[in-house]
């Protein structure tokens, strides 16, 4: 297909829904046009808006005022060339995308061409660049408050700053979210399938990644459920004594397996979304490339001035060194508090829990331990993110993992240290399992699933309540929330219990993943509680995402990141923690005495680290296919860099010479 047919047949899309929703306060029925040269500043921002290409509707509710936005495909493929958007191309590379050569750049599964990240990136993009070109500043009004908007000013940026813009937030689609209610969240009976190449093409990278390794984990799950079932329905006999160990030596090899064939998923999924081909060196080097011959001549201008690089490589060598220092000494910080603080309180409880008698009050006790630890957590997460502000970490992905991990240990102490004391100090293997069942299975689930619900009902009554009592509002009429958009502005945002800054659902499978492998040897069964809670709760996140929440702003993972190092963290310890089970419940049965079975645990315990660090190199981290794919692309890459980099090359020779 020629240059021209290629833009023609993409102009000929279909404009997208309405995805994005800007909400203004409502205004009187008299203010809302201005007067005299002074403008309103929401009719001026309907104007700007429907001036730059996008589609507009305003809607106005009970809680506030909604403009609603739309855009064709030929303006976001105006606004992809003008942010200089890197696309995957049909030879493997990451190009710039130009709008007249559309056919070359690879389009989504489900046959768009920009993703839905790519989509709100050009919305968020179109909509803050509004700025006053003018020669003058505008005079803008709303009600009776009067502004300037300045030269050069973005003007929702302006509008953000009066409070006259409360959110921008995503919408979402109707069509689609009905689609995927019906064809995931409701499919109650086919267990752990899930649409995942819909989930991407709705929410973006991040959350499909999520819902496919909470589908493939899941799945897995039944293997170890069905072997610890066994062991508490089937009587083995003399051969009885075996069954914990070998039932110990399956869930390790389980794990080890496990996250390796994740990686091979992670890979296999990626590459089929156009976002696998992991050269990162090649993403970067087209902005490098650009840079290449003012880098250069600076080079020689430098070596001229200062006699070479040896300055900047120390320059370097500093700010790495001053950032792992700056880094120790934050996470010394988190570990200090977590030690002084947060441990003699978690202490407590597991005392408070082991001499309470009343199952209903350790019910209790245990509810107002979870109300109290979120507080705790918040505050240690916020501290978390404002440390991490100083640290000098590289990107925006390294800040994140950092964040991850200072947050992991908060809840690493708050998790766990109770079911420590009770399996190591106490020995109360019967205490262990109740508690593990509590807080796996019945408060936190419902803790989880019940407060979306509760915030929106809240925001609904108050919103509904303060229209009753307007001035404008008939007396005796009812009022309800009438528009889908309104509904979805008092929802609650998809966040995790830190806030914003970490916005992850793998928290919860981590913990969860922690408990069931360093807790195994004393509670086999609780795989089993595991999976069918996993099966509910692939449906209950679903249903959440599409009924209970704002639609998720889409967010770029490739990978399930620094959460990957946790979960082979987590299988080390509970190799740790399941010996040391197994010395206290053989002890405790009469069967082995402690010096044999320390020396048998020791024994254990060094074949299962064998075990953990060499069936990982069994399973490839990458299918075949995928291989091949990336090694033929990345030569591809290779060859076209090769190319610029020696013309960029032949271009600084001649203008030395």
């Amino acid at each position: 297909m020629g240059e021209g047919g290629a833009g023609e047949g993409a102009a000929v899309e279909e404009a997208t829904g309405f995805e994005v929703g800007i909400v203004v306060p409502k205004q009187y029925r008299g203010a809302a046009a201005g007067c005299g040269e002074v403008e309103n500043c929401v009719a001026r921002l309907v104007r700007e808006l429907e001036d730059v290409g996008l589609l507009v509707e305003r809607v106005r509710g009970v809680p506030a005022e909604f403009i609603k936005l739309s855009a064709p495909m030929g303006t976001l493929g105006r606004v992809a060339a003008e942010m200089h958007m890197k696309k995957l191309t049909y030879i493997g590379m990451e190009l710039q995308f130009e709008w007249d050569q559309v056919g070359a750049f690879v389009r989504q599964p489900d046959g768009s061409l920009f993703s839905w990240r790519e989509r709100f990136a050009c919305f968020r993009h179109l909509i803050y660049s509004i700025v006053n070109k003018t020669n003058s500043d505008v005079i803008l009004k709303f009600d009776d408050k009067e502004f300037h908007w300045t030269q050069n000013e973005s003007l929702l940026t302006r509008l953000e700053d009066e409070g006259i813009v409360k959110l921008v937030f995503p919408l979402h689609d109707e069509i689609k979210r009905k689609q995927l209610l019906r064809n995931w969240a409701l499919k109650w009976f086919d267990f752990t399938w899930q649409p995942i190449d819909e989930i991407y093409s709705y929410f973006g990278t991040k959350i499909a990644i999520y819902f496919s390794f909470l589908g493939m984990y899941t799945r897995w799950l039944f293997f170890p459920a069905v072997f610890g079932l066994a062991t508490q329905l089937i009587d083995f006999g003399s051969l009885q004594w075996l069954v914990l160990p070998a039932f110990f030596f399956f869930v390790i090899s389980w794990a080890v397996f496990f996250l390796q064939f994740w990686k091979r998923k992670n890979s296999a999924v990626l590459a089929r979304w156009g976002i696998n081909y992991s050269f990162s060196e090649y993403k970067t080097m087209g902005n490098e490339l650009d840079s290449l011959s003012i880098s250069m001549a600076d080079d020689n201008v430098q070596q001229r001035k200062f006699g070479g690089a040896p300055k900047e490589k120390s320059i370097l060598q500093r700010n790495e060194w001053f950032g792992v220092l700056l880094r120790i000494r934050n996470n010394a910080i988190i570990v200090l508090a977590i030690i002084c603080l947060q441990l003699p309180f978690e202490l407590a409880y597991a005392h408070l829990y082991e001499i309470t008698k009343t199952e209903a009050l350790r019910y209790v006790l245990t509810a107002l331990y979870l109300a109290a630890i979120q507080y705790y957590t918040r505050i240690g997460g916020k501290v978390s993110v404002t440390l991490i502000k100083y640290e000098k970490n590289h990107g925006e992905q390294s800040s994140a993992d950092s964040l991850v991990y200072k947050v992991f240990g908060l809840y690493f102490m708050q998790s766990y240290i109770g079911l420590f004391y009770h399996a190591s100090l106490y020995r109360n293997i019967m205490a262990l399992r109740q508690v593990l069942i509590k807080r796996l299975i019945v408060l936190e689930n419902l803790i989880e699933n019940s407060i979306p619900y509760l915030k929106y009902s809240y925001k609904k009554y108050r919103a509904v309540h303060k229209k009753k009592h307007e001035k404008e509002s008939p007396a005796g009429k009812s009022v309800r929330l009438s528009t889908r958009v309104e509904k979805e502005y008092l929802k609650p945002s998809y966040t995790a219990s830190i806030g914003e800054e970490l916005e992850d659902d793998f928290l919860e499978l981590t913990l969860q993943f922690g408990m069931i492998m360093m807790f195994a040897c004393a509670f086999p069964l609780i795989f089993c509680f595991a999976a069918l809670n996993n099966v509910t709760e692939i449906r209950a996140d679903a249903l959440k995402l599409l009924v209970m929440l704002k639609r998720p702003a889409p967010r770029a993972a490739a990978t399930i990141g620094a959460w990957l190092n946790i979960f082979q963290f987590l299988v080390v310890m509970a190799i740790c923690t399941n010996c040391l089970l197994l010395v206290c419940l053989y002890d405790e049965e009469g069967k082995w005495k402690i010096e044999p079975g320390l020396a048998a645990i020791l024994i254990m315990e060094h074949a299962l680290f064998l075990i953990k660090f060499g069936f990982s190199h069994f399973v490839p981290e990458e299918p075949a296919w995928v291989k091949a794919n990336r090694g033929r692309y990345v030569a591809q890459a290779q060859n076209v860099c090769s190319k610029q980099l020696l013309r960029s090359i032949a271009k600084l020779d001649a203008k030395w010479e």
